[in-house]
């Protein structure tokens, strides 16, 4: 089976500030090495267009446009033609998009939310990219939360077939390295009010305890006003390429999880995956269904306090450290890898065909995009 696939994307050439393109590029290099042939549509702004990191890909395409009447006049007939159509949250003017999409595409829709829980606590307030009466347009829902929240999208919002689709680590970068450990503790990842808080406790209390230990944050759109303690070194931002090596360098390194997320639950992050794949020993917040993802105590460290970070940092042996990593590592080998998440996305386009040759889907009636007044 060797599909014609499009997605439509918020980035996948640009990491800064933005989670979304590590995990798209994992699953379609995934998907590629597979014998799909996927091309990328990202609108071009000039806060990614300032930091590309992404290099030329050899086995897929990508494709910038400039504004919403590009979609029907520059790639109308790929859509048309694709086998799968896919449109991921935080698009710019995403409901647009899916609109057409939905009607247009002769092949299976799907929506992929890498932001499920933000959406679903959103969603009925008005979002840009999603609307509550789009979801049971698509074929399928790709849930980044998974446990009962799939169920919940389609009995909640009538979506025909919603699956789990986590994010993944790519395997092929994401990989043990040699360093010299620098940090006692480290975290990577952008700034977000909702997150801060769980930084906060998890990572610069313990710093300012543990005053002779080297702690490190990187990422970037941290506020001028944040305290950072001394020992507390700030990297503004890492390109995917040297995520790797910035994870040698910890001994452990923390997950710190939205608000929405950290509710929801079954909402792993791609850093996650990644730090794990690394080997380097995660210490987490704690979150509804985890346990599902990595086993607490085995493959990774639950914290509710300061107290636990520090107790974990100053007592616990080399030894069991690097057992907690492999043990991680394996679990990632296992179950979580692009190749994973692949062959997950080909499972559900044949699910999500079968169902449309024995139903065909009742939609309701749409009003084309009105791209002469964009």
């Amino acid at each position: 089976m060797n599909l014609t696939i499009v997605v439509v994307g918020l980035s996948v050439t640009s990491s800064w500030g933005n989670g979304h393109a590590t995990t798209y590029r994992a699953l379609i290099e995934a998907l590629a090495r597979r014998g799909h042939h996927v091309t990328f549509l990202e609108r071009d702004v000039p806060w990614y267009r300032e930091h590309r990191d992404l290099a030329k890909p050899s086995g897929w395409t990508v494709e910038l446009y400039q504004s919403l009447k590009d979609i029907p006049q520059r790639f109308g007939k790929m859509i048309r033609d694709a086998d799968l159509v896919v449109i991921g949250s935080y698009v710019p003017d995403g409901i647009a998009i899916s609109e057409w999409i939905t009607t247009h595409a002769r092949g299976i829709t799907a929506f992929y939310d890498i932001d499920t829980p933000v959406t679903l606590a959103k969603l009925e307030q008005g979002l840009d990219y999603l609307s509550a009466a789009m979801i049971p347009r698509f074929d399928l829902y790709l849930s980044f939360a998974g446990g009962p929240v799939p169920g919940m999208i389609e009995e909640n919002y009538g979506s025909p077939l919603a699956r789990v689709l986590y994010c993944s680590a790519d395997t092929d970068i994401y990989a043990p390295q040699r360093a010299e450990k620098k940090w006692a503790l480290g975290y990577l990842g952008t700034y977000s009010e909702d997150r801060q808080p769980v930084l906060e406790q998890l990572l610069l209390a313990p710093a300012r305890t543990l005053s002779r230990e080297q702690f490190v944050v990187a990422g970037a759109q941290y506020p001028d006003e944040v305290v950072w303690p001394a020992n507390v070194a700030r990297i503004e931002h890492l390109t995917p390429k040297h995520h790797p090596g910035f994870y040698a360098e910890q001994r452990f390194t923390l997950n710190a999880t939205r608000a929405d997320m950290r509710a929801l639950g079954f909402s792993p992050s791609v850093r996650l995956f990644e730090a794990a794949a690394c080997g380097t020993p995660l210490i987490s917040d704690r979150w509804p269904g985890i346990e599902t993802v990595f086993e607490p105590s085995r493959e990774i460290l639950l914290a509710s306090s300061p107290r636990d970070v520090v107790e974990i940092l100053r007592d616990m042996p080399e030894e069991q450290r690097r057992t907690i990593a492999e043990n991680a590592r394996r679990r990632v080998l296992a179950d979580h890898t692009s190749d994973h998440r692949a062959r997950q996305v080909e499972t559900y386009y044949a699910e999500a065909s079968v169902r449309r040759r024995r139903k065909a889907p009742q939609l309701p009636a749409s009003r084309p995009m009105q791209v002469a007044q964009i």
